[in-house]
């Protein structure tokens, strides 16, 4: 800890050096990180400078140029998010040391959580294709009173790419895309259709991957079998029914197939466990309108309806039973979101937002041999339904140096659970919660910040319903749960020059009312362990991260960036678990016209932390997580119409595993991605 606050002191005492230097304009010099403009944090535009809170932002060129094979790996490029790997198709990111059901993920805005979001790390982030992304946005340790339930550790919404319209002629364009991974590892294509006009713009895309074994590092190798096929499509189409009010309609499908869980594979006796199919739908429709009056400037009104399927596969070996089970859960969602600008110094966003989720799960046991067939209760109690309705408000003031911010939401839920061994449980939990942050300009190039957010997770489906084997033990439904509660203080330092830019943030996190799973002694289901969640735990987070990037010169860039997270119990006085460990990562990149090349250190410290769940968890070696250091390198040149990137991960062939994944990671490989554009 000591090494960290040292690297901190000096870190600052440079940055702030760099801010006192004299600016001089350069029409030349790209984007730095703090001339962003971001939309989650406020709901609205805002430079990422003059957010009194930590947000990251990855754009699509940076997507394509590091190459990610999906979407969570991708965002082991954002400072202060831990990627945890359950299996080779999943991905959870940590974010202020939480994820699974209390990090909020959107889609465009709208919420891919839904009632059977997991505990702990989940998969779900991993049925967004990469090739739809035009940017992501997260929002740190706060998000509750802007988007609802789940925002304890923060918000990742996903930007999918907006057609474009046409200030001449109407134009038709497209693009292929192919990419291969060394070892089989990847064969990808992607073809997109795009129309531009002066009132319709239109763009679809169809994915086609093949992900081979991964296979790790110098001491692992081939990791069989975690290899999966997956498909998508996508549509979205802008129309501008007048000037001020444009209508979108957007579509996403994603299909995996037969997706390996390789650690129960490799330690739990299993000759089949695989999630078959994993599969998303999104549809919606909006409504944007600019407003010409100071109480509504705009107003925009969303209708959707989501389908998220999971299909479960599993064998244990000697066995002739197969078990097949089958979720999906169906939602409808409203929102409404109107922006005031009530005068020169005082701006507002208010809204509804309302879901409404309907779970089916079913489970059926096959023998293999005589082919007789036993229909038994899904994981979760089928027909279930869960409400989600909220009221919100969020004002911001920005008055000389100052700025102000503050919030308030009011969120209800209607939550019904038929069971058998519960009977009929009905639940009605509501909360309400606030923000309120304060900023000051010290300079045009200072900002220092201090705000405070309180957040909440009501119990859903999964929490209250779950009957069934669940990582390395079993899990049986539980009644009365209330929602967990968070409030979380941050203070932040901001500065940019004309070639230097960081960001500094130390936080705190109280958490109370956590729902955790409880072992009840001595009892045992086909040789699991059980557990029921239960309302037993308080706990803090507290952590540091800071960023900093230096443009050497207009080609020359360098970013670094390190993250620290402590997590403590209060009611078990223990590590709280799954607490990532101190991790970091250094980036030098040249760019020119028609090229780029890249060098990437990425490094995480021993998680040697470990409360009694981490011990139990058989992912997790004995003694902690090694560390690991990661070097990736990867370049491109853009021709007249075809642009080529290629890549080398984990130069040196580390064997590694991010804390808490159930496989290793990729060891020394290559890329290479083409990409035609159609004109």
């Amino acid at each position: 800890m000591k090494k960290i606050l040292c690297l901190l002191t000096v870190v600052l005492y440079v940055a702030v050096a760099a801010a006192q230097q004299p600016r001089t304009d350069n029409k030349d010099s790209t984007t730095d990180l703090l001339d962003e403009v971001v939309v989650t944090a406020r709901r609205s535009e805002q430079k990422v400078m003059l957010l009194p809170a930590t947000v990251n932002a990855l754009s699509r060129q940076q997507l394509a140029e590091a190459g990610s094979r999906s979407t969570p790996e991708a965002l082991m490029a954002v400072n202060g998010v831990f990627v945890q790997k359950t299996n080779h198709g999943g991905g959870s990111p940590f974010v202020r040391g939480l994820t699974g059901n209390q990090v909020l993920v959107l889609v465009d805005g709208i919420r891919l959580n839904n009632a059977t979001f997991r505990y702990g790390p989940n998969q779900y982030l991993n049925t967004i294709d990469a090739f739809t992304i035009q940017r992501i946005e997260v929002l740190k340790g706060t998000g509750a009173v802007q988007y609802g339930t789940d925002a304890i550790g923060g918000v990742l919404n996903i930007i999918s790419q907006d057609p474009e319209f046409s200030t001449g002629k109407p134009q038709w364009k497209g693009r292929l895309a192919a990419r291969y991974m060394t070892g089989d590892m990847e064969k990808t294509v992607r073809g997109e259709v795009l129309y531009s006009g002066k009132r319709l713009a239109m763009i679809a895309g169809i994915s086609k991957k093949n992900f081979g074994d991964l296979i790790g590092g110098d001491t692992t190798g081939r990791q069989s079998p975690s290899g999966y096929d997956e498909w998508s499509f996508d549509f979205k189409a802008k129309y501008l029914l007048k000037p001020d009010i444009q209508l979108i309609f957007a579509t996403q499908f994603l299909r995996q197939q037969s997706v390996p869980v390789y650690h129960k594979l490799l330690l739990e006796n299993f000759a089949i466990n695989e999630m078959d199919p994993q599969q998303r739908l999104l549809s919606y429709a909006r409504l944007h309108v600019k407003g010409h009056s100071r109480l509504v400037s705009g107003l925009q009104a969303t209708l959707s309806f989501q389908q998220q399927t999971e299909g479960r596969n599993s064998r244990k070996n000697g066995s002739s039973i197969l078990r097949s089970e089958r979720d999906q859960t169906n939602t409808a969602g409203f929102t409404i979101d109107v922006s005031s600008e009530i005068n020169k110094i005082w701006t507002a966003s208010t809204g509804i937002e309302l879901y409404r989720d309907g779970v089916g799960s079913t489970r059926k046991d096959i023998d293999i041999q005589s082919g007789a067939t036993v229909q038994k209760r899904g994981l979760y109690p089928d027909d279930s339904r869960y409400g989600n309705y909220s009221l919100y408000t969020l004002h911001h003031f920005n008055i000389g140096k100052w700025t102000v911010d503050a919030g308030l939401r009011f969120n209800t839920f209607g939550i019904q659970v038929t069971d058998s061994s519960l009977g009929r449980v009905r639940i009605n939990p509501s909360a309400i919660v606030g923000n309120a942050a304060l900023m000051y300009q010290l300079s045009n190039r200072q900002t220092v910040y201090a705000a405070f957010s309180s957040g909440f997770r009501a119990p859903n489906i999964d929490d209250m319903g779950t009957l069934g084997i669940v990582d390395f033990r079993y899990e049986v439904p539980a009644s009365g749960l209330q929602p967990e509660q968070s409030q979380h203080t941050e203070i932040g330092y901001k500065f940019k020059s004309r070639n230097f830019s960081g960001t500094t943030s130390f936080y705190y996190m109280h958490l109370s009312n956590l729902i955790t799973r409880v072992k009840m002694e001595g009892q045992t289901i086909s040789g699991y362990p059980v557990y029921q969640k239960e309302n037993t735990e308080a706990a803090y987070i507290k952590g540091i991260e800071t960023e900093v990037e230096y443009r050497i010169s207009k080609q020359f860039n360098l970013n670094a960036g390190i993250a620290y997270t402590y997590g403590l119990s209060l009611s078990k006085n223990e590590p709280l678990r799954r607490i990532p460990p101190f991790n970091g990562r250094v980036m030098a990149s040249y760019r020119d016209k028609k090229w780029f090349a890249a060098a990437a250190f990425q490094f995480a410290a021993k998680q040697s932390r470990l409360a009694q769940g981490d011990k139990d968890d058989n992912r997790i070696p004995v003694g902690g997580t090694p560390g690991w250091q990661v070097i990736n390198l990867y370049g491109g040149y853009q021709f007249s119409v075809v642009q080529v990137n290629a890549g080398v991960q984990n130069l040196l062939n580390s064997d590694y595993r991010t804390h808490g994944s159930g496989i290793n990671g990729v060891g020394r490989s290559g890329w290479i991605s083409i990409k035609l554009y159609i004109n």
